[in-house]
């Protein structure tokens, strides 16, 4: 594709395409690392009509019919939305909990296993498992989020003054038309609540982590509670069985109308249709229940680990809510005055100070961008800055893949995985597989650098790193 950049900096490139302009935020070595295909791909998605910007942050790698680190943006009075756009985990996001531990009370691997065991027999490792809480109606769960949650699951509603589960989210309840719902099929309610509470496969995680705060962040840091060597869990999930029947029940009558409009692009899987139409609607209204999953389904999995590291270190643990947010999804927001129809796939919103979408507690500070790293690597708490309104204020949503799952099987022995845990040495990271082999796919050697992605987001000033934190223990489905 014969591409050229019209502007270029150390950190920003704006790439004439056949289609349009493509906005690229990575350093010069991430960049020159892109596969053509992610090019490739972003003028099949400037096709799409009336798209008003479209960009890619560094993490930025081959997905289905869109990159993850995709930020695709319209005008809502002439908006299309995007399957694809969204992806097919709909509101895979991340959540942190900061506990009242410090980093020296976990230095014992003894203590760091049974920590582990014990959130096992509450957060099933295998993706087909049950979920270890069913007395809910699933119902109230995709119509209110986490207001629909039995109250015993809100362990912080009993004391309202320190009660974070519900205001420090990016959305407690996404509300949308809920006679949609009498469209999902059977078995996406069957196995929606069975799976309610679980992590998932692939690169879903909890990770027990331990904060490290650079001097420059210790003001941000001290009005968001967190203090150096403080042990906070990461979690990464998203909406499980349920997005994913969203996606067919409701991708089959985007293709419908692709087909009935003569509308696509060289990409078959590239699924788009007009925001207003009944395709269209169908779509945003049943993401809107997938959202509401996501934000429950972290917060249970929380739930669990918090009930586990209770039964370890007794009634005198804590573990409040930092922040929970999403990196796909597709809503409408206000920029310089003006409505416009956000995407996000692989992208996550870090808005600065002041900015009236923060939630009350962050208003003044900006909310926390929740991003991981790989398995055995730092991640990242961040903050969004005034310039990221250049880019929707859209930032990295994690460190991105540079293999896919099969080449990494096929180039990373358990060997190498184990070395980059610190296998025997009193920095392991402890996992819950009893065999690397059978999460391989996930070693650090199948993604990019963090440090990197976080280098070029600092530098393009979309935002700036409050906390570093190190893994301690990890739990993966499988």
């Amino acid at each position: 594709m014969n591409d050229i950049k019209d502007w270029e900096d150390e950190y920003y490139r704006r790439m004439r395409l056949p289609a349009g302009d493509l906005h690229v935020y990575a350093n010069r070595e991430l960049f020159e690392a892109m596969e053509t295909q992610v090019f490739t791909m972003a003028n099949n998605n400037l096709q799409i009509p009336g798209g008003h910007y479209l960009s890619y942050t560094p993490d930025v790698h081959v997905g289905v019919g869109t990159c993850i680190g995709t930020t695709a943006v319209w005008r809502a009075e002439e908006a299309y939305v995007s399957p694809s756009i969204v992806g097919s985990d709909i509101g895979c996001g991340m959540r942190v909990h900061v506990t009242n531990l410090q980093r020296e009370e976990l230095q014992d691997l003894k203590l760091r296993r049974k920590l582990v065991r014990a959130v096992e027999k509450l957060l099933p490792a295998d993706s087909q498992s049950r979920g270890q809480f069913a007395d809910f109606r699933l119902e109230e769960v995709v119509r209110k989020g986490l207001h629909g949650l039995p109250r015993k699951y809100v362990p912080d509603a009993y004391t309202p003054k320190k009660a974070t589960s519900l205001s420090h989210v990016e959305h407690s309840r996404f509300r949308f038309d809920e006679e949609y719902l009498e469209r999902m099929p059977e078995a996406a309610w069957h196995r929606g609540h069975r799976q309610l509470g679980t992590l998932g496969s692939g690169n879903h995680f909890a990770e027990i982590q331990a904060l490290e705060i650079p001097e420059e962040a210790r003001a941000t840091a001290e009005q968001w509670g967190l203090k150096d060597g403080q042990i906070i869990v990461m979690i990464h999930s998203g909406s499980r069985a349920w997005g994913g029947a969203v996606n067919e029940l409701a991708g089959r009558e985007v293709a419908k109308w692709m087909r009935g409009s003569g509308m696509g692009t060289a990409d078959p899987k590239l699924a788009f249709a007009p925001l207003d139409s009944e395709a269209g609607q169908l779509y945003l209204h049943l993401m809107y229940s997938a959202l509401n999953y996501a934000v429950v389904n972290r917060h249970l999995i929380a739930y669990a680990i918090r009930e586990a590291a209770k039964d370890v270190f007794g009634s005198r643990f804590e573990m409040r809510t930092l922040y929970d947010l999403m990196h796909n999804y597709a809503w409408e927001e206000e920029h310089g005055g003006e409505a416009y129809f956000v995407h996000r796939k692989g992208a996550t919103r870090a808005l600065p100070p002041g900015h009236p979408d923060n939630p009350e507690p962050y208003r003044a500070t900006g909310h926390p961008a929740l991003i991981p790293g790989s398995m055995g690597t730092a991640s990242y708490l961040m903050a969004g800055l005034p310039q990221g309104r250049a880019n929707y204020h859209s930032i990295c949503h994690g460190a991105g893949r540079v293999r896919s799952r099969s080449a990494t099987k096929r180039l990373v022995c358990a060997g190498d995985f184990a070395s980059a845990l610190g296998v025997g040495t009193p920095d392991e990271v402890v996992v819950n597989q009893r065999s690397l082999e059978a999460i391989v796919d996930e070693a650090p050697q199948a993604y990019k650098d963090v440090d990197a992605i976080i280098d070029s987001v600092v530098g393009a000033g979309l935002a700036g790193v409050v906390a570093k934190c190190v893994p301690l223990a990890v739990i993966k489905g499988v």
